[in-house]
């Protein structure tokens, strides 16, 4: 008998390999956001959700002059770094956006974040320290000030996490983009464990590096280096919530960090992670202009939206309003702006 010959791996078979390999982590964070819109689609409705609940109804402010001002600066930030992710989008053929990621990742965080703040300062948050705004979002997520499709989180110490209001969150999650909503919940539910557990080990370094505050062993008064689920237990309040804004700050990674490189060299679906962001961008920032202008009313909001720069002026500002804004606020009783003393 012949001896069979087994044929060996080409080099642009190993190559390929390797470029797989390789692609998995970029991969994975791709079907996260993919899995984050892909939830969003499926959960949301025509109206956004947001009239239904309590917490909007019940939204108002008392606002200065001065505070609008402040709340229009903020406003203009946050369109004016999404009108730049826009641009990157529309210029782009697929190795340009591959190369993009050095800032289409901030810019996605910031102009959410920008957004974000606007709507804190209406509850009376002005601070723009991230972990505070990330805190209070945090609790405003947990008091369902969000509609269903964002309102999960996980909380809980480090190895008990539990994961809220993503039934589907505990099947595990596959390598392959989400085609189903049992796959994207699986992934999203993967991505708040990592990302918590990520702010787990950077808390306890935190602590036990600093004297006042570390965990001693009972015995021997020195700083603990093993820990147990107990102790674990003590710093989870240090972490509050877990939520999709935590999973936002993941996009910033610096243009000098080896991590983004990872995501360049990649082989993946650039285009869809850009348009991935880009509809995660517009729901999130859609549904913080619709309170922004719940607490201005609806009439100072449009004033604020005609006097836009004209770069921004008859754009996705103007077109937000008036498919999304305005549907929320005119068949309900809308606020007229309060002037305090």
């Amino acid at each position: 008998m012949e001896t069979p010959i087994i044929p060996l791996a080409t080099e642009e078979q190993k190559q390929a390999e390797e470029t797989w390999r390789k692609s998995i982590p970029a991969q994975v964070f791709l079907n996260y956001f993919f899995a984050i819109n892909y939830h969003i689609q499926e959960a949301d409705n025509a109206q956004g959700g947001l009239r239904h609940l309590p917490y909007f109804r019940a939204h108002q402010a008392e606002l200065t002059e001065d505070d609008v001002q402040a709340i229009t600066k903020m406003l203009h930030a946050c369109w004016s770094t999404e009108y730049a992710l826009r641009a990157t989008a529309e210029l782009g053929d697929e190795d340009y956006l591959r190369n993009a990621l050095h800032w289409t990742f901030p810019q996605a965080y910031h102009t959410i974040m920008a957004g974000l703040q606007a709507f804190l300062y209406t509850t009376g948050v002005r601070a723009n320290n991230p972990a505070l705004v990330r805190r209070e979002v945090g609790r405003l997520v947990v008091r369902n000030a969000y509609p269903r499709p964002i309102s999960f989180y996980a909380a809980g110490a480090y190895g008990d996490f539990s994961i809220h209001r993503l039934p589907l969150a505990g099947y595990k999650a596959g390598l392959q983009i989400a085609g189903k909503e049992i796959d994207a919940q699986a992934q999203i539910g993967q991505f708040l464990r990592t990302t918590r557990t990520i702010k787990a080990k950077a808390t306890r370094l935190q602590v036990q590096a600093n004297p006042n505050t570390a965990l001693r062993s009972q015995k021997t008064g020195k700083v603990l280096d093993k820990w147990t689920p107990s102790h674990w237990q003590q710093i989870t309040w240090r972490l509050g919530y877990t939520t999709l804004f935590d999973l936002l700050g993941r996009l910033r990674i610096s243009q000098t960090s080896r991590e983004i490189e990872r995501f360049v060299e990649a082989d993946i679906d650039f285009s869809l992670f850009h348009q991935s962001l880009l509809d995660i961008v517009s729901y999130l920032n859609g549904l913080h202009e619709t309170y922004v202008a719940k607490a201005l009313g609806l009439e100072r909001y449009e004033q604020l939206v005609a006097e836009l720069p004209r770069h921004l002026q008859n754009s996705f500002v103007e077109e937000r309003l008036r498919t999304r804004v305005t549907p929320q606020l005119t068949d309900d009783e809308t606020p007229v702006l309060r002037m305090a003393a």
